[in-house]
């Protein structure tokens, strides 16, 4: 049933209009841009109509309940912005043909983004330009000629010059024109891909019909009548005519996924014309003799399962398509007539070479890694001839298997000893496996693909619980650190530049200092406990300073009560030696006893009630003082010390590291490095000439600036300050490993150096 919201209005608003002089079209271009968005929104709208039941289709084969859920939330996504993508996608089909008469100075028309111009991106983004090319390939493999010709008469018509990938009614721009418009869909590439593929179906399978309508309607006009065009043939059911909708949608989407996956063998048909053009020019011609026969797939199979046997363990000199011409040579002699590679074969062992000369060179990966993974290529090799999908599916179990051994490699560091090593040992069984049993049953790499998830799965959970563990301890460092610069700071606020007796300075310091910090990684610095902590260590250095009114004699009486009892509290809480306690409290009886007797000399001091309510202190004025703080020449006076450095508190075993002492620029190039490294990024630290130490950024601890790293266990193994990495990274000394998928990068640099011929070769 049909609804307002499908409705998508064509009048250009008066802010269009100004922008979008519509109006200096020949009248015979208006009537082709006004039929072909006529039948583009009703294909649109076939496209959505169908939508739902497709997506809930595959919803509803869904392995998962996550993979469910995405394709739900994408009908749900789809429904509600229907209307803006149709709205979207005409709006850009009228700007285009609005543009056909205006010049745009300095800016040239945009380069396609076609399959072969791909430079390094990501992975959904090159399955989404696999996917779009596939498509537009499928279109002009059909319906080059018309679209041909329609290119040609709207030259007639239009100032600016127009090729098939840019005429606003060929597959490419109308295909850009859809995906521009669904920018704002949150959905996985997964339901992506589907929703582009409903694409092609509905709205880029009537195109050829399209096309010739068009040129009718400029031939109507007069132009260029003597360009003749066959006449496509038309569906049995076309996109919006009555039926259309019923008949697609009573058509069965259980094969969706295939469907999705349908042409994708035109990926690699794409790559291989790249390399068609380049033969003979940037690469070697095929010459072949005359009486040259290719042989079969199977064939080659069989002669690349006699090479996989005798795989070399170092493929560093390897020379495959050497070895492989030495056989065919035998099999040549043997029949009496020239056998030779065919030439789709050959596109197949062109391409998966280039793939292992960037793995081989690859810097990321380990060099003994690096030889195991090497000799994976045939058996690569023989899948890529199985199945062509392998280049552009990134989902492939064989591509995925190489993925995750490179992932798993990245923080692997060579070893003398490599063999005892179990992710080495696990990599070495998925070759000799490969090697040993793989014929042409491409299964065994899914399940080689489970084993090694499984394997790598129970090692990332133990490294990622150390690693944890690790990022909680030096967390806990930090909060130490801070803690013990502000208890620091407070007892050289304190202390710094007075002369008080040596008990007291040493009890703040060894002991007074512990209560300090406690109380600042438990309560805070801001907090009533650190407040009254400070006061007692305030009270303290009062009771024991020299005081000469009579005033303080009574407030000393009042005050010792009170701080004896917060002294000892505190101490206890911190665990302090109870002997040394004890001793402190004796000295401090006296100290006490002596500031009495000097500003009351007659006066008695009263007995305390109980020993254990004051620590032993006051017990009477004529108390003879213990003369262990004596100075030398002066009986009974307490030893006086003169605070004239800064206090610095070390836990046990540190020290405190000094910042280099260098001064960089904020917008410094190492500085920057060092910003935009991310936790969890991988570098690898040149040690000296011999060693390396290959290790993971694990956490960036704020407070104190540090910089922590581990190694694939996840166990701490260095620890740099943001100076300190600028300096490494100024000296060449750190190096940043791609974690990027490796086969995805592979093929990336092939297309990106294919290219590079390309252009260079004209």
């Amino acid at each position: 049933m049909r609804t307002d919201a499908k409705v998508v209005h064509l009048k250009a608003t008066p802010e269009q209009k100004q922008t979008s002089p519509a109006g200096r079209l020949p009248v015979a271009l208006i009537s082709v841009r006004d039929k072909a968005a006529q039948q583009l929104r009703l294909a649109l709208q076939t496209l959505f109509d169908n939508a739902d039941d497709s997506l809930f289709e595959i919803a509803d084969r869904a392995t998962s309940n996550a993979e469910q859920n995405a394709f739900f939330e994408a009908m749900r996504d789809l429904r509600m912005k229907r209307r803006g993508i149709e709205r979207g996608f005409l709006q850009q089909v009228f700007e285009s043909f609005s543009k056909l008469n205006q010049y745009e100075i300095g800016k040239p028309l945009q380069e396609e983004a076609s399959f072969e111009s791909l430079a390094l991106v990501q992975n959904d983004e090159l399955e989404e330009s696999v996917a779009i090319d596939t498509m537009v390939a499928k279109v002009l493999s059909r319906a080059s000629q018309p679209l041909g010709h329609l290119t040609t008469r709207m030259n007639v018509l239009v100032s600016r010059k127009l090729e098939d990938k840019t005429n606003p009614l060929g597959p490419q721009q109308l295909c850009e024109y859809f995906l521009e418009a669904c920018r704002t869909l949150g959905v996985e590439i997964k339901v992506k891909l589907i929703i582009l593929k409903l694409f092609e179906r509905y709205v880029l399978s009537d195109l050829e019909q399209l096309y010739a309508e068009s040129n009718q309607t400029l031939v109507a006009a007069g132009v260029l009548p003597e360009l003749q065009s066959a006449q496509p043939r038309r569906a049995p059911n076309r996109p919006g005519t009555p039926g259309a909708s019923d008949a697609r949608s009573s058509q069965s989407f259980s094969d969706s996924p295939a469907y999705v996956e349908e042409g994708v063998h035109e990926a690699f048909g794409t790559l291989q014309a790249l390399l068609s053009e380049l033969r003979g020019s940037a690469l070697p011609a095929r010459n072949l003799p005359s009486d040259a026969i290719p042989i079969s797939s199977n064939d080659l199979m069989r002669l690349l399962s006699h090479l996989q046997t005798r795989t070399p363990q170092q493929v560093d000199e390897y020379d495959l398509q050497g070895q492989l011409e030495q056989l065919l040579q035998r099999v040549s002699a043997r029949s009496g007539k020239s056998r030779v590679v065919g030439e789709v074969d050959e596109d197949v062992i062109n391409l998966v070479s280039m793939l292992f000369e960037f793995i081989l060179d690859d810097r990321t990966l380990p060099d003994s890694l690096k030889a195991l993974i090497g000799r994976l290529q045939i058996p690569v090799l023989k899948v890529a001839v199985l199945d062509k999908t392998f280049f552009s599916r990134g989902s492939h179990p064989a591509r995925r298997l190489l993925n995750e051994i490179a992932s798993a490699a990245m923080g692997w560091v060579d070893q003398d000893e490599a063999q005892r090593d179990s992710l080495y040992q696990k990599i070495e069984q998925v070759v000799s496996r490969l090697l040993n049993d793989f014929v042409d049953d491409p299964a065994i790499f899914s399940e080689l693909l489970a084993d090694f998830l499984a394997f790598t799965g129970d090692e990332r959970r133990r490294s990622e619980l150390l690693e944890q563990r690790t990022r909680d301890a030096e967390e806990g460092r930090a909060r130490a650190e801070m803690a013990r610069q502000e208890v620091e700071h407070a007892l050289n606020e304190r202390l710094l530049g007075k002369t008080l007796p040596e008990v007291v300075v040493r009890l703040l310091q060894e002991a007074w200092s512990k209560v300090l910090l406690l109380t600042c990684l438990k309560h805070g610095t801001q907090s009533e406990q650190w407040h009254a902590a400070l006061a007692t260590m305030d009270d303290l250095i009062w009771s024991v300073g020299p005081h000469e009114d009579p005033e303080s004699r009574a407030r000393l009486l009042e005050l010792v009560p009170s701080l004896l009892k917060n002294l000892r509290e505190g101490l206890v809480s911190a665990a302090f030696d109870p002997f040394s306690t004890s001793d402190f409290f004796t000295r401090l009886e006296a100290l006490h006893v002596q500031t009495l007797q000097q500003l009351s000399k007659p006066a008695p001091v009263p007995r305390a009630s109980h020993p254990a309510s004051d620590g032993g202190i006051l017990t009477d004025l004529k108390l003879e003082l213990p003369p262990r703080d004596e100075e030398p020449g002066k009986p009974g006076i307490p030893a006086m010390v003169e605070v004239n450095e800064e206090i610095v508190l070390l836990a046990p075993g540190e020290s405190r590291e000094q910042e280099p002492e260098i001064n960089l620029a904020d917008n410094d190039e190492a500085l920057t490095q060092v910003d935009n490294l991310r936790v969890g990024s991988w570098v690898e630290f040149q040690e000296d000439e011999d060693h390396k130490l290959r290790c993971k950024l694990a956490a960036i601890i704020k407070p104190t600036g540090k910089y922590i790293f581990v190694n694939r266990t996840g166990m701490k193994v260095l620890e740099k300050t943001r100076m300190g990495l600028a300096i490494e990274f100024r000296r060449g000394a750190i190096r940043l490993l791609n974690d990027a998928l490796l086969f995805d990068r592979a093929l990336e640099s092939v297309i990106g150096n294919l290219r590079s011929l390309k252009h260079n070769g004209r």
